[in-house]
C-alpha cells in the first residue's frame, strides 16, 4: 500500500508497539518514506471497522478547520484488518489551545443535515453503532442509542428489572428533556483520550464515532472522564452558545457512553448509570 501511495520502494526499519486503547493493537512504523501509525484487529470479529473509521475521519476533514490524521488506507492481511495513517508527533499545546479546540468543535457542530443519524452505520469503540435516520432527536436517542444497549446489558445480567423500569420511566420524559436543535455533525466519542496535540500545538481529532446528533452529546462526553479545561467550555459558548440548562442534561447524554462501557467492560459502570436514573425509579 505504501509503495502504491508513495511510488517508492519501501523498507520498514522497525515497528514499535504503542497504546491503541483497549480494543486494537497499534504500532509506530519507522520506514524510509516516513513514520506511520497502524492499527490491527480481527477482520471477522469487527467487519469494516477500520473502513468506518476512515469514513468518519474523512467526514470530519471535509468540514475544514478540523484537524485529523491523514489516512493512507485500510485493508486485510491474513486474519487481521488494518488502518494505516500518517504518524502524528505529539506536540506541546500552543497558546490558546483550548480556545482553538473549542472553535474547531463549534465549527464541526455547525454542519447539519435534515435528519438525525447517518447514511451508514459504524462503531462506538468495538460495538456496532446503528445510525438509522430519524426526524426527531428523542426518538433517535432512545431507539438507536439506548434501547439496544439496555437490552444487551439486561440479557447479560448486567442490569435488572428495576433498572429496566427506571429506563422506561426515563424514556417517557426524554421528549421534554432536550431542547430542539438541528442535527449537528458530532465526533461521537469525544473523551480526553480521543484527541491529540499535534506537532504544531493544535488539536487533532482521532477515533471518531460520527453521526448527526444533538451537539450536547459531544459536550457531555468531554466531561465524562475528568472533563476538559474550563477555558474550553467558555470559548465554545462564545463561538456557538449552548441553550440554557445544558449542564443539567450532561448525565442524561452520558447514559449512552456509560452503557457502552458497561457492556464492554463490566459492572463497574453500573453504579454511575443507576445514580443518573434514581429520579426515575
Amino acid at each position: 500500500m505504501l509503495v502504491q501511495k508513495t511510488g517508492q520502494s519501501v523498507e520498514v526499519f522497525s515497528a514499535t508497539s504503542v497504546g491503541g486503547g483497549s480494543i486494537n493493537q497499534a504500532f509506530h512504523l519507522f520506514t524510509n518514506v516516513g513514520d506511520y501509525f497502524v492499527k490491527l484487529n480481527q477482520a471477522a470479529k469487527f467487519p469494516e471497522m477500520f473502513e468506518k473509521e476512515e469514513q468518519g475521519l474523512a467526514l470530519l476533514a471535509e468540514c475544514g478547520g478540523v484537524n485529523v490524521p491523514r489516512v493512507v488506507g485500510t485493508g486485510i492481511g491474513g486474519a487481521d484488518s488494518f488502518l494505516l495513517m500518517d504518524w502524528v508527533e505529539q506536540g506541546v499545546p500552543q497558546l490558546g489551545f483550548w480556545e482553538d479546540f473549542a472553535a474547531s468543535l463549534a465549527l464541526l457542530h455547525q454542519h447539519s443535515q435534515s435528519q438525525f443519524g447517518l447514511a451508514v452505520n459504524n462503531y462506538m469503540g468495538s460495538l456496532p453503532q446503528s445510525n438509522r435516520l430519524h426526524d426527531d432527536w428523542a426518538d433517535f436517542f432512545m431507539v438507536e442509542r439506548l434501547l439496544p444497549l439496555l437490552q444487551n446489558a439486561f440479557d447479560a445480567g448486567q442490569l435488572d428489572n428495576k433498572d429496566r423500569s427506571a429506563f422506561e420511566n426515563f424514556f417517557l420524559q426524554v421528549p421534554g428533556i432536550f431542547p430542539s436543535e438541528p442535527p449537528a455533525l458530532i465526533h461521537g466519542d469525544l473523551w480526553n483520550g480521543n484527541y491529540m496535540v499535534g506537532n504544531e500545538g493544535r488539536v487533532v481529532f482521532i477515533d471518531p464515532a460520527v453521526y448527526y446528533g444533538h451537539r450536547e452529546m459531544d459536550l457531555a462526553m468531554t466531561r465524562l472522564f475528568g472533563g476538559f479545561d474550563p477555558r474550553f467550555y467558555k470559548a465554545y459558548n462564545e463561538c456557538f452558545p449552548l441553550l440554557p440548562g445544558w449542564e443539567n442534561r450532561v448525565d442524561f447524554c452520558n447514559l449512552y457512553p456509560l452503557l457502552v462501557h458497561l457492556v464492554l467492560f463490566g459492572t463497574s459502570y453500573r453504579s454511575s448509570i443507576r445514580n443518573i436514573l434514581k429520579p426515575f425509579l
